[in-house]
């Protein structure tokens, strides 16, 4: 486990907090039995936006706090506990890391001030398919006057509906399937031409599909270099990768806590439940296999604040939390019997959340053989 400073603990206690008070489940289940097309509560982004959440691997001149991406990792595992959905990921990690790394002096200045007050909400536009493979990409960009036109369709866009910028991954050459030839563009989300449909997902979040029809940019709205995207787009989709580890981690965990309680409580045969010994044995496999899992993400998101190479590690982390948090599900769900099966019970969200979660950015078998492939296997 990471040895965290004073100001990292300050800040997982205040996420911890604000999490359990103002994003508790409940507040998912609601946003789920009204119905709405929201992917989130406005009002609850603005907040994380006040408290400096959204800024947090935004640099110091850009109005953020150049926080790192553990920082950003323990505020995911601790709004992951409550299934609190936001932005965070689509906005403050994805498309903060990619304007960072890649986006021109004036492109930073018109865009991450923004974020870091949690005034925009900003997402990155990649699969297209129902699977992760992000250099499978079939959407064109041709050149059009001193521009470019866009064609094509993106699908499970993480927060498209909201989304004030779409940071657009486009083949300006090559074949689907090459790293080459993969340009990244800024498109405005009411762009001419945009058509943004709703997607309802398992976990009562959403996404959205997105197709651009003769959606045209300037010259300024590519992101780095033509034809070069993907040396952007990899270590983008790592930090992607890492911090949706963590918060699947705090899922996981959560899971874990709400069962070890009703083991501790529930009685059967006249015994508590928990003083079973295959039930003990469970739990203790459950346990262990967390402690792996913090140690893949904390490993993760620390090489990613050291500027080390983290493609490996962060594949590690997301194959290892996508296994732990889809038995996490499922053992919160049968270790509560009847109840567990049952609407009313929160374990159901759980599991809900952790199907869709697996599957974001690449389920674990994606991830192994991303691994394996790393590292020479």
């Amino acid at each position: 486990m990471a040895v965290l400073t004073e100001e990292q603990t300050m800040l997982r206690d205040a996420a911890k907090a604000w999490s359990q008070e103002s994003a508790p489940v409940s507040a998912l289940r609601r946003l789920r039995n009204e119905g709405s097309k929201q992917t989130f509560d406005p009002a609850a982004w603005s907040e994380m936006g006040q408290m400096g959440w959204a800024g947090v691997v935004v640099p110091e001149a850009y109005e953020g706090s150049g926080f790192g991406y553990l920082g950003l990792g323990l505020i995911l595992e601790e709004t992951g506990k409550t299934l609190a959905a936001s932005p965070l990921l689509s906005t403050a990690l994805i498309a903060a890391s990619a304007l960072e790394l890649g986006g021109s002096d004036a492109q930073k200045a018109a865009w991450l001030p923004k974020i870091a007050t949690g005034e925009a909400v900003a997402t990155l536009a990649i699969d297209e398919h129902a699977h992760h493979n992000p250099a499978r990409i079939a959407l064109t960009a041709t050149t059009s006057g001193e521009g470019w036109a866009l064609n094509g369709t993106k699908t499970f866009v993480l927060d498209g509906e909201a989304a004030d910028l779409l940071i657009v991954a486009a083949r300006t050459g090559g074949q689907s399937g090459d790293t080459d030839g993969i340009t990244l563009f800024l498109v405005p989300g009411d762009a001419p031409g945009v058509t943004r449909t709703h997607l309802s997902l398992a976990d009562s979040r959403g996404a959205a599909r997105i197709a651009f029809d003769g959606v045209t940019v300037g010259a300024d709205a590519v992101l780095g270099e033509t034809d070069k995207g993907w040396a952007i787009l990899e270590p983008v989709l790592d930090r992607a990768y890492a911090g949706l580890a963590a918060e699947m981690l705090g899922t996981a965990s959560a899971a874990f806590e709400i069962t070890l309680d009703y083991l501790k409580t529930r009685t059967q045969f006249g015994q508590v439940i928990g003083t079973f010994q295959a039930l003990q044995h469970r739990a203790a496999k459950w346990f262990t296999d967390l402690e792996t899992t913090r140690s893949c993400v904390e490993a993760a998101l620390e090489a990613l604040d050291a500027g080390a190479d983290a493609r490996a590690l962060s594949s590690l982390a997301k194959a290892k939390a996508s296994e732990v948090l889809h038995l996490a599900s499922n053992e919160m769900v049968q270790m509560h019997g009847g109840i567990g099966m049952t609407d009313e019970h929160d374990s159901g969200l759980y599991m809900k959340r952790a199907r869709v979660a697996e599957a974001l950015f690449g389920g674990a078998s994606f991830h192994r053989d991303r691994y394996a492939r790393l590292m020479g296997f």
